[in-house]
């Protein structure tokens, strides 16, 4: 399991005194890009392929109210990945100081040809990178289907 420490910033707190939603979302994202870059995909070699990452979405749950003053730690888990790596799934679960789970995220995303602008499989070496990360107990191969299995489309005004 992939995990990364942080410390809570008075820009990370809201209205309420406790973790911002936003600060979630910079936190998984700053975790995942962490285990990228420190297992192949930094930027030259995300150059290299024209190879960028993009999110379908992030589904957080919380379970308790965290608040600044302690560090939180921040795990990595691969839920899902297609058999061409084009498409990920990743659970992220937030820890207190003390090691108590308060809160937890599914997030979907994929591979984009930065030149193309097209959803994109990995070269060999990098699916095999990213597919080293430790999977979840109901870990699965993810299909174009699963991408959509929220039904949520586009409506324009």
């Amino acid at each position: 399991m992939y995990k990364k420490e942080f410390d809570i910033r008075w820009s990370d707190i809201d209205a309420n005194r406790h973790l911002a939603n936003t600060a979630y979302i910079n936190f998984m994202s700053h975790t995942r890009m962490s285990f990228l870059m420190e297992n192949g995909f930094g930027y030259q070699e995300m150059a290299k392929h024209n190879l960028g990452p993009v999110v379908f979405f992030e589904h957080i749950y919380y379970f308790k109210e965290v608040f600044a003053g302690k560090p939180v730690t921040v795990t990595l888990q691969l839920k899902g990945l297609s058999e061409d790596g084009m498409y990920f799934e990743f659970v992220h679960d937030f820890y207190d100081h003390k090691g108590r789970n308060f809160a937890s995220c599914e997030m979907m995303g994929g591979w984009i040809d930065l030149k193309e602008r097209k959803l994109t499989g990995l070269p060999k070496d990098l699916f095999e990178n990213l597919n080293r990360l430790q999977h979840v107990q109901d870990f699965r191969i993810i299909t174009k289907e699963d991408t959509r299995k929220f039904g949520k489309k586009p409506k324009d005004l």
